[in-house]
Protein backbone atom coordinates (compact mmCIF):
# COMPACT_ATOMS: atom_id res chain seq x y z
CA UNK A 1 0.00 0.00 0.00
CA UNK A 2 1.16 3.58 -0.68
CA UNK A 3 2.25 6.05 2.12
CA UNK A 4 0.10 8.33 0.75
CA UNK A 5 -3.09 6.37 2.39
CA UNK A 6 -1.55 6.49 5.97
CA UNK A 7 -0.43 2.79 6.54
CA UNK A 8 2.85 2.43 4.70
CA UNK A 9 5.23 0.17 6.05
CA UNK A 10 8.62 0.87 7.97
CA UNK A 11 11.42 -0.64 5.40
CA UNK A 12 13.55 -2.19 8.32
CA UNK A 13 11.05 -2.44 11.33
CA UNK A 14 8.12 -4.21 9.36
CA UNK A 15 5.94 -1.54 11.79
CA UNK A 16 3.50 0.25 9.64
CA UNK A 17 5.44 4.14 9.05
CA UNK A 18 2.66 6.22 11.84
CA UNK A 19 3.83 3.78 14.10
CA UNK A 20 7.62 3.56 13.80
CA UNK A 21 7.74 7.64 13.85
CA UNK A 22 5.75 7.34 17.43
CA UNK A 23 7.83 5.04 18.55
CA UNK A 24 11.13 6.79 17.60
CA UNK A 25 9.88 9.92 18.93
CA UNK A 26 8.44 8.14 22.07
CA UNK A 27 12.12 6.86 22.82
CA UNK A 28 13.70 10.28 22.56
CA UNK A 29 11.56 11.92 25.06
CA UNK A 30 11.30 9.22 27.64
CA UNK A 31 15.09 8.75 27.64
CA UNK A 32 15.92 12.05 27.65
CA UNK A 33 16.91 12.95 24.53
CA UNK A 34 14.49 15.42 24.24
CA UNK A 35 13.71 17.11 27.69
CA UNK A 36 10.04 18.61 27.89
CA UNK A 37 9.88 22.08 26.17
CA UNK A 38 12.05 20.74 23.16
CA UNK A 39 10.46 21.51 19.64
CA UNK A 40 9.49 18.22 17.23
CA UNK A 41 10.98 18.52 14.12
CA UNK A 42 7.94 20.16 11.91
CA UNK A 43 6.26 17.90 9.77
CA UNK A 44 7.81 18.30 6.59
CA UNK A 45 10.55 17.58 7.96
CA UNK A 46 9.48 14.26 9.15
CA UNK A 47 7.98 13.78 6.39
CA UNK A 48 11.26 13.80 4.26
CA UNK A 49 12.78 12.05 7.22
CA UNK A 50 10.76 8.72 7.33
CA UNK A 51 9.89 8.92 3.04
CA UNK A 52 6.11 9.54 3.74
CA UNK A 53 2.90 11.24 3.52
CA UNK A 54 1.41 14.11 5.98
CA UNK A 55 -1.21 11.89 6.52
CA UNK A 56 1.51 9.33 8.26
CA UNK A 57 3.22 11.77 10.27
CA UNK A 58 0.29 13.76 11.59
CA UNK A 59 -0.83 9.93 12.83
CA UNK A 60 1.42 9.47 14.87
CA UNK A 61 1.86 13.17 16.42
CA UNK A 62 -2.01 12.71 17.12
CA UNK A 63 -1.13 9.17 19.33
CA UNK A 64 1.77 11.10 20.83
CA UNK A 65 -0.85 13.86 21.65
CA UNK A 66 -3.47 11.69 23.07
CA UNK A 67 -0.87 10.17 25.04
CA UNK A 68 0.31 13.39 26.61
CA UNK A 69 3.94 13.39 25.59
CA UNK A 70 3.51 16.05 23.04
CA UNK A 71 1.75 19.20 22.38
CA UNK A 72 0.58 21.82 19.67
CA UNK A 73 1.29 25.60 20.15
CA UNK A 74 -1.01 27.86 18.09
CA UNK A 75 1.82 29.61 15.66
CA UNK A 76 4.75 28.14 17.27
CA UNK A 77 5.18 24.51 16.58
CA UNK A 78 5.07 21.25 18.25
CA UNK A 79 6.58 20.71 21.96
CA UNK A 80 7.26 17.23 24.29
CA UNK A 81 4.59 18.09 26.96
CA UNK A 82 5.61 20.03 30.23
CA UNK A 83 4.81 17.98 33.29
CA UNK A 84 1.35 19.60 34.59
CA UNK A 85 2.18 22.61 37.26
CA UNK A 86 0.62 21.97 40.47
CA UNK A 87 -0.37 24.91 43.01
CA UNK A 88 -1.72 24.57 46.56
CA UNK A 89 -5.51 25.85 46.94
CA UNK A 90 -5.24 26.81 50.93
CA UNK A 91 -1.85 28.83 51.02
CA UNK A 92 -0.50 32.16 49.26
CA UNK A 93 2.20 31.46 47.21
CA UNK A 94 4.98 34.04 45.74
CA UNK A 95 4.10 32.60 41.72
CA UNK A 96 7.88 33.70 41.46
CA UNK A 97 9.09 31.13 43.96
CA UNK A 98 6.62 28.70 43.12
CA UNK A 99 8.40 28.40 39.06
CA UNK A 100 11.58 28.59 40.54
CA UNK A 101 10.62 25.54 42.85
CA UNK A 102 9.82 23.47 40.15
CA UNK A 103 13.64 24.29 38.46
CA UNK A 104 12.07 26.26 35.69
CA UNK A 105 13.07 30.01 34.56
CA UNK A 106 11.21 32.93 35.91
CA UNK A 107 9.82 35.73 33.42
CA UNK A 108 7.63 39.05 34.71
CA UNK A 109 6.22 41.59 32.11
CA UNK A 110 4.17 44.09 33.16
CA UNK A 111 1.41 44.46 31.10
CA UNK A 112 -0.21 47.67 32.92
CA UNK A 113 -0.31 49.71 35.84
CA UNK A 114 -2.36 52.41 37.10
CA UNK A 115 -3.50 54.75 39.70
CA UNK A 116 -7.20 55.94 40.38
CA UNK A 117 -9.63 57.22 42.80
CA UNK A 118 -11.43 54.33 43.64
CA UNK A 119 -14.74 53.98 41.73
CA UNK A 120 -17.81 51.54 42.39
CA UNK A 121 -16.61 48.93 40.65
CA UNK A 122 -13.45 49.13 42.87
CA UNK A 123 -15.20 48.92 45.74
CA UNK A 124 -17.31 46.30 45.21
CA UNK A 125 -13.90 43.54 44.04
CA UNK A 126 -12.17 44.84 47.26
CA UNK A 127 -15.40 44.37 49.72
CA UNK A 128 -15.41 47.77 51.11
CA UNK A 129 -18.09 50.68 51.18
CA UNK A 130 -15.62 53.85 50.88
CA UNK A 131 -11.98 53.99 50.50
CA UNK A 132 -9.47 56.32 48.19
CA UNK A 133 -7.27 55.41 45.85
CA UNK A 134 -6.57 52.22 44.01
CA UNK A 135 -3.70 50.85 42.34
CA UNK A 136 -4.52 49.14 39.31
CA UNK A 137 -2.26 46.25 38.14
CA UNK A 138 -2.06 44.03 34.75
CA UNK A 139 0.78 41.55 34.82
CA UNK A 140 2.23 38.53 33.48
CA UNK A 141 4.39 35.01 34.58
CA UNK A 142 6.09 33.17 32.80
CA UNK A 143 8.33 29.65 33.48
CA UNK A 144 10.97 28.37 30.41
CA UNK A 145 9.63 31.61 28.33
CA UNK A 146 6.08 30.05 28.19
CA UNK A 147 2.96 31.97 30.09
CA UNK A 148 2.53 30.18 33.49
CA UNK A 149 -0.42 32.84 34.45
CA UNK A 150 -1.73 36.17 34.22
CA UNK A 151 -2.57 38.54 37.15
CA UNK A 152 -4.81 41.59 37.17
CA UNK A 153 -4.97 43.24 40.93
CA UNK A 154 -6.24 45.28 43.00
CA UNK A 155 -4.45 47.22 45.79
CA UNK A 156 -6.17 49.36 48.39
CA UNK A 157 -3.32 52.22 48.70
CA UNK A 158 -5.40 53.58 51.91
CA UNK A 159 -4.86 49.97 53.52
CA UNK A 160 -1.38 49.29 51.83
CA UNK A 161 0.15 53.07 50.92
CA UNK A 162 3.38 52.08 50.79
CA UNK A 163 2.55 50.63 47.52
CA UNK A 164 2.42 53.71 46.11
CA UNK A 165 6.00 54.09 45.96
CA UNK A 166 6.99 50.28 45.06
CA UNK A 167 8.09 49.70 41.65
CA UNK A 168 6.04 46.95 40.22
CA UNK A 169 8.18 47.23 36.84
CA UNK A 170 10.59 45.14 38.46
CA UNK A 171 9.08 43.32 40.95
CA UNK A 172 5.71 41.38 40.80
CA UNK A 173 3.21 42.84 43.52
CA UNK A 174 2.33 39.48 44.80
CA UNK A 175 5.78 39.14 45.67
CA UNK A 176 6.24 42.44 47.09
CA UNK A 177 3.31 42.04 49.41
CA UNK A 178 4.10 38.72 50.63
CA UNK A 179 7.43 40.35 51.59
CA UNK A 180 6.53 43.87 52.94
CA UNK A 181 2.48 43.68 54.38
CA UNK A 182 1.27 41.11 56.55
CA UNK A 183 -1.62 39.56 56.01
CA UNK A 184 -4.16 38.25 58.38
CA UNK A 185 -6.55 36.65 56.53
CA UNK A 186 -7.42 35.74 52.97
CA UNK A 187 -10.44 34.35 50.75
CA UNK A 188 -10.27 31.96 47.83
CA UNK A 189 -12.69 31.34 44.90
CA UNK A 190 -11.99 29.07 41.99
CA UNK A 191 -14.05 28.84 38.86
CA UNK A 192 -13.38 27.99 35.16
CA UNK A 193 -13.95 29.62 31.72
CA UNK A 194 -13.07 29.34 28.34
CA UNK A 195 -10.54 31.82 26.96
CA UNK A 196 -11.80 35.27 25.25
CA UNK A 197 -9.21 36.79 22.82
CA UNK A 198 -7.83 39.26 25.05
CA UNK A 199 -6.88 36.01 27.58
CA UNK A 200 -6.20 33.46 24.67
CA UNK A 201 -3.30 36.42 23.31
CA UNK A 202 -1.96 36.89 27.06
CA UNK A 203 -1.58 32.78 27.88
CA UNK A 204 -0.79 32.05 24.31
CA UNK A 205 -3.45 29.47 23.92
CA UNK A 206 -6.45 29.04 21.78
CA UNK A 207 -9.75 31.43 21.79
CA UNK A 208 -12.10 29.34 23.77
CA UNK A 209 -9.81 26.94 25.28
CA UNK A 210 -10.22 25.99 29.46
CA UNK A 211 -8.62 28.53 31.94
CA UNK A 212 -8.65 27.86 35.74
CA UNK A 213 -9.10 31.00 37.65
CA UNK A 214 -8.62 31.68 40.97
CA UNK A 215 -10.25 34.91 42.88
CA UNK A 216 -8.52 35.83 46.15
CA UNK A 217 -8.99 38.66 48.22
CA UNK A 218 -6.28 39.13 51.58
CA UNK A 219 -7.79 41.21 54.30
CA UNK A 220 -5.49 42.62 57.94
CA UNK A 221 -8.06 42.80 60.73
CA UNK A 222 -10.95 42.60 58.83
CA UNK A 223 -9.52 45.72 56.08
CA UNK A 224 -9.15 44.30 52.52
CA UNK A 225 -5.61 44.63 51.05
CA UNK A 226 -5.57 43.65 47.94
CA UNK A 227 -8.22 42.08 45.60
CA UNK A 228 -6.44 39.45 42.83
CA UNK A 229 -7.62 37.35 39.87
CA UNK A 230 -4.84 34.78 38.84
CA UNK A 231 -5.58 33.05 35.35
CA UNK A 232 -3.88 30.02 34.32
CA UNK A 233 -4.18 28.06 31.14
CA UNK A 234 -6.04 24.83 32.04
CA UNK A 235 -4.94 21.98 30.27
CA UNK A 236 -1.18 22.42 32.01
CA UNK A 237 -2.47 23.33 35.71
CA UNK A 238 -4.01 21.88 38.13
CA UNK A 239 -4.80 22.69 42.25
CA UNK A 240 -4.19 20.06 45.01
CA UNK A 241 -4.92 20.50 48.28
CA UNK A 242 -3.85 18.31 51.58
CA UNK A 243 -5.77 17.84 54.44
CA UNK A 244 -6.17 16.76 58.17
CA UNK A 245 -8.89 15.10 59.86
CA UNK A 246 -10.08 15.81 63.42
Amino acid sequence: MSASTGRSKSRTSGKPTYKQIRLDIERRILTGEWPPGHRIPFEHQLMTRYGCSRMTVSKALSELTQADLIERRRRAGTFVRRPNFLSAVLKITDIRAEITALGRSYAYELIKSSRRAAGTADRARLGVLKTGKVIAIGCRHCADGVPFAVEDRLIDLDAVPKASTANFALEPPGSWLLHHVPWTEAEHSISAIVADEEAAGALDIAVGAPCLVIDRRTFRSGRTLTAVRLLYPGESHKLVARFRGG
